[in-house]
């Protein structure tokens, strides 16, 4: 793709809105069933309903279905676009055929649009993708977006940008926006995405802190290559020369070198389970005297994680595929792994300790505003929490479960509706103490008038329930 000059631009920009080619007219053309089915990455549907000829159907057919469209109705979708001079698509036969992907994404109420290579493997196709493939709109790409912190920030750093989304999603908040990746391809291609968004973005070339030695940020984003795959990989979007889990650590090790006192780093991962080591005190060894937490959504055996990607990569059912599947067994046994874990690191640049989980349930998204607060909580809370006067988070329940007739119920649990949506199991002095937050009384006055009930010295209680108030204050079921 040529570079994207603001004539171009300003004529891609006006077509597109011109014909509603945005994240709610493509949905509204195609109706529920057609979009259902082209999530699956089936088009039939979407095309027999993008049949009318207009510029908004010769888009979602040209780029989203990566169907043919004559030339006179491309033309007519563009004018004054010469799409193949800029590399978008190419003629043939009176036929105009996409070489990208350009589709819409939204996000708070703004309208962008993403280039990008061409989704594989639409209608059950078995397609290999080229080493140097630029992954568009992902789910993991969205699953980064949703876990970022909502700061306003100086300067942001983009490690291994891709298509350049997550540059998008910062845009309006960060004044520098800086995003590197080591395939020339994607930034290529992030370079035009941020043009025809019209967003100031410092593209750079090389592997992850080197081009921004000596410099600092407030915030790091990376959905990083972290395939854990044996040498010779070949699909730059997802795999490295690193051995194991190597890429992720250096990321999370070199961060606190490149980000400014309180800053932030944030990078989806995967991980190793070593057999003999805990993969929670590994992940400590990488984040050190710095705050950080570590969530772990899902774990896979080698077999799941080797299936996994090689039909991510196509393979799946082509003569290479059980070779490729042995090969990355031998890989993984080589090195002890007896598990992956996939899942999140969030570092916050101050002094503190990694807090490690595995959380493979509902989570509320986006779940960045949930992580900030968190930390807020963690960090700001005084050691002393007597004095505090709390109170009951607005989404916060409590269930309980017994005998019929029986005078205490058996099970106490308090659930929380948003952000990780815990559940806590309580007694009944926590669910009482818990019940009494309401402002009024200190967390001191409160265990106090449930030593005096229960008949216990206040000291006994507070060394008993002091500990596990923190712990729902930190995970939100009460403020402060």
């Amino acid at each position: 793709m040529v570079e994207l000059t603001g004539k171009v631009v300003d004529g891609l920009r006006a077509a597109f809105r011109g014909a509603g080619y945005t994240v709610d007219g493509v949905a509204e053309r195609l109706a529920v069933q057609a979009n259902a089915a082209l999530a699956r990455n089936e088009t039939a549907p979407a095309f027999r309903r993008t049949a009318s000829g207009d510029a908004l159907d010769t888009m979602i057919r040209l780029f989203l279905l990566q169907r043919a469209a004559p030339e006179n109705l491309v033309d007519k979708a563009f004018p004054g676009v010469d799409l193949v001079g800029l590399g978008v698509v190419e003629r043939s036969g009176g036929d105009v055929r996409a070489l990208l992907d350009i589709r819409p994404f939204a996000e708070d109420g703004r309208e962008w649009w993403v280039v990008a290579d061409l989704t594989p493997g639409l209608d059950g196709r078995r397609e290999a993708m080229r080493s140097d493939y630029v992954l568009g709109i992902a789910p993991a790409s969205l699953s980064l977006i949703q876990l970022t912190v909502p700061i306003k920030a100086e300067r942001a750093l983009d490690i291994g940008t891709g298509c350049g989304i997550q540059s998008l999603h910062l845009a309006d908040r960060v004044n520098q926006l800086t995003a590197t990746d080591v395939n020339p391809r994607a930034l290529r291609l992030a370079k035009a995405t941020a043009a025809l968004n019209h967003i100031d973005l410092d593209i750079r070339d090389g592997s992850l802190y080197e081009p921004v030695r000596g410099e600092r940020f407030d915030l790091i984003v990376s959905n990083p290559p972290y395939v854990i795959s044996p040498p010779g990989g070949d699909l730059t979007y997802r795999e490295t020369g690193f051995t194991g889990d190597a890429v992720v650590e250096q990321l999370v090790r070199q961060a606190p070198d490149h980000l400014t006192d309180g800053g932030w780093c944030q990078l989806l991962a995967n991980w190793t389970c070593v057999r003999g080591q805990d993969w929670q005190d590994r992940i400590a060894s990488w984040t050190a005297n710095r705050s950080a937490w570590a969530v772990q959504r899902e774990q896979l055996d080698p077999p799941e994680y080797v299936e996994l990607w090689l039909r991510d990569a196509g393979l799946h059912g082509s003569p290479q595929y059980t070779t490729r599947y042995d090969a990355w067994m031998r890989y993984l046994d080589e090195h002890d792994v007896e598990a992956i874990g996939m899942g999140w690191i969030t570092l916050h640049n101050v002094e503190g300790s990694l807090h490690a989980e595995s959380w493979p349930y509902e989570i509320e998204r986006p779940i960045g505003p949930h992580v900030l607060h968190r930390f807020e909580r963690l960090e700001g809370l005084p050691a002393d929490l007597t004095a505090l006067h709390l109170r009951v988070a607005d989404d916060v329940v409590q269930e309980t479960a017994g005998q019929p007739g029986a005078e205490d119920p058996a099970t106490i649990v308090l659930r929380r509706q948003r952000g990780m949506r815990r559940a806590e199991q309580v007694d009944t002095v926590l669910a009482g103490f818990v019940g009494a937050c309401d402002g009024d009384l200190s967390a001191g006055q409160i265990l106090a008038a449930l030593a005096d009930l229960m008949d216990r010295p206040v000291v006994d209680v507070l060394s008993d329930y002091l500990p596990q108030v923190r712990h729902l204050v930190v995970e939100g079921f009460l403020d402060y």
